[in-house]
């Protein structure tokens, strides 16, 4: 029985020692002046793969930094599947991730797409390279994924949105955007120029993996599938997924195992 026992304590002890790290970390912005809390999760280090490729994952409106690591305790077990470090910064609880053009306090795209990856790189074993990032997150997330995907392509190779809030004319006096870029009437062209549907007309010279995953009964559907078809008008290569699901965790949960394996096969692809 000693015996036996001695064993499972051993491979309990050789399981925590292989097991993904994750830590929760201040990131200062200084576009803000302010600390800003991150969860960052890190694969075990293993001989052969000194140093990893980084998804950002972007959590939706109302939420935060932990909300993934909270409802999707499982990545920690992705990391270690796929061999990446996954970041979840904080968006604020309704930035948008938007430098915001009528509040000068809300710089959350230099924030996201350059301040937390230099602090990544500064403090974890990465690979310093865009084509070993990505950027993706679900709902605000999603349209945060590919808004700074498509705008910082100097900085992530691949970008992803799940259940994206794509089109923000469908969202009209909800979710605080008039406090992040003005109203319709004054602030018109913010509206167009600031929605991933229009952003997609400068896709970057600078190639990128792109998917999108909306579910069937979310009530960002019909923007998502409108997004779709306008890529495929504009001949921008991307991955598209629709299945039966709303907007929920759910949905995330099952979606962001899928996101994963597209960025796993982008960084690692020969």
């Amino acid at each position: 029985m000693k015996k036996i026992t001695s064993f499972l304590f051993a491979i309990l002890f050789i399981l925590i020692l292989h097991a993904a790290r994750v830590d929760t970390v201040n990131v200062y912005s200084n576009s803000m002046h302010k600390n800003i809390k991150c969860v960052v999760i890190q694969p075990e280090t293993i001989k052969d793969t000194p140093a990893f490729p980084v998804v950002y994952l972007l959590h939706g409106y109302s939420g935060n930094f932990s909300d993934w690591i909270i409802k999707v305790p499982a990545l920690k077990q992705y990391a270690d599947d796929y061999k990446l470090i996954i970041v979840c910064p904080d968006g604020d609880y309704s930035s948008w991730y938007f430098d915001s053009p009528v509040d000068s306090t809300m710089r959350y795209e230099t924030y996201i797409s350059k301040e937390v990856p230099e602090y990544i790189d500064a403090h974890y074993p990465t690979i310093k390279d865009r084509k070993a990032r990505a950027i993706t997150g679900l709902s605000m997330g999603g349209h945060g994924g590919l808004f700074l995907g498509l705008r910082h392509a100097e900085m992530f190779g691949a970008c992803g949105s799940m259940s994206g809030g794509v089109d923000l004319n469908a969202s009209r006096n909800k979710f605080d955007i008039i406090k992040r870029i003005g109203d319709t009437l004054s602030h018109a062209d913010n509206w167009k120029q600031y929605s991933v549907i229009n952003v997609i007309e400068k896709y970057p010279t600078d190639s990128l993996g792109i998917i999108i995953d909306c579910g069937t009964e979310d009530f960002f559907y019909d923007i998502n599938h409108a997004l779709h078809e306008k890529m495929l008008r504009l001949k921008i290569p991307h991955d598209y997924i629709e299945r039966p699901g709303k907007h929920d965790w759910n949905y995330w949960s099952n979606a962001l195992k899928y996101q994963l394996l597209f960025f796993r096969d982008y960084f690692y692809k020969k």
